[in-house]
């Protein structure tokens, strides 16, 4: 946590942010290198320390920059919202500076991130994360608006969203009906509706107790976070498009707030810098493409039935997914977004980023 706070912070900043290094200390008992180091920043996240976020995307880049910030920088990571609040309050943490840093989704936060959603959408993210990475890096000037009130590290997606159902097989666009499912944000409740699904919007974590209860019949999410949910042993069936493709994605945000930032050096910034952006979005673009296959296999070795919809079948859902890129246009466009041009946009890095 940066005690060298920017003349013209207002004072609540400087409380909240005084409470959170007094937290720090009684959680942890800060080390004797935390204390001597120049700047400690807390991160702070909705996942479990076991999660994949947290141990190939978080740690690993603490690691990074503590050591080539010479110990100058260190962090404190929060995971499992340690530091309070739900959730859909972390954008707002990071920006008021409860928090330094936060990873979240910018789906939780309904409204704050229009031109980010683009990538989310069913008819523009194909199931590669690299190159929906790459993508979202080559559109960074166009998405600006967005994250005029923080300091992005990374803006990123998994390998897209798998449907995982409790008792009913899905194999066509027709066996949607009437089903209660669980979506990431509200492009996927769109999604959700143009199926005739029910769409229910709930944080992840809400997620396994939702379908213990069976207050739903599934959730759109990926493998990934189905591993260190236990999604398999609280469902029967996962579906996902034909060749591999998914059911649009979810972007993620890693985001530091401004101040914080802007009170390190010029030299400590560009150890910031070094380990954000491009390189980092292909790094975590491959981590999340990778561990894919893994949860796969682990919800068959459940006994879970897996499978791919046949290319008639996913053509019905291409179809409808066609008309939620529509209605996001619309919507963005009466917002002062020219949607159409952003699309395009999008639609053309990600094909120029998986011919690679």
């Amino acid at each position: 946590m940066n005690n060298n706070v920017a003349v013209g912070d207002v004072e609540v900043r400087i409380v909240k942010r005084a409470l959170i290094v007094g937290v720090t200390a009684l959680m942890s008992g800060f080390a004797s290198s935390a204390l001597a180091a120049e700047f400690n920043f807390s991160i702070h996240h909705f996942l479990s320390p076991k999660a994949g976020t947290h141990t190939k995307m978080i740690e690993p880049w603490v690691k990074n920059i503590e050591e080539a910030s010479g110990g100058r920088i260190k962090f404190e990571i929060f995971p499992a919202m340690a530091l309070g609040g739900k959730p859909p309050e972390l954008y707002n943490q990071v920006r008021d500076g409860v928090a330094d840093i936060i990873w979240t989704l910018p789906g939780y936060t309904p409204g704050v991130f229009p031109r980010v959603e683009v990538f989310e959408l069913p008819s523009v993210h194909k199931g590669n994360a690299v190159a929906t990475n790459k993508a979202i890096q080559d559109l960074a000037a166009d998405l600006a608006e967005d994250f005029k009130d923080i300091h992005p590290l990374l803006v990123h997606v998994h390998a897209g969203n798998a449907l995982h159902l409790t008792s009913k097989d899905v194999q066509s666009l027709a066996d949607m009906k009437g089903l209660k499912v669980r979506s990431p944000s509200r492009t996927g409740a769109w999604m959700l509706e143009s199926w005739g699904a029910e769409p229910v919007g709930m944080p992840v974590p809400a997620l396994p107790q939702a379908l213990a209860k069976n207050n739903i019949d599934g959730g759109l999410i990926p493998f990934e976070i189905a591993i260190p949910l236990k999604i398999a042993e609280l469902t029967d069936y996962s579906v996902e498009l034909n060749a591999g493709q998914r059911f649009g994605t979810s972007t993620f945000l890693f985001a530091m707030n401004k101040a914080s930032y802007n009170s390190l050096p010029d030299d400590l910034k560009k150890v910031i810098d070094d380990n954000s952006g491009a390189a980092f979005a292909d790094a975590m673009g491959k981590v999340w493409d990778d561990v894919e296959p893994i949860g796969i296999q682990l919800a068959r070795d459940k006994g879970n039935k897996v499978t791919a919809l046949t290319a008639e079948a996913s053509a019905e859902f291409a179809t409808k997914a066609e008309m939620v890129g529509a209605r996001w246009i619309k919507e963005v466009s009466g917002n002062g977004i020219d949607g159409d041009a952003l699309m395009a946009k999008a639609k053309a890095a990600i094909a120029a980023h998986s011919d690679k």
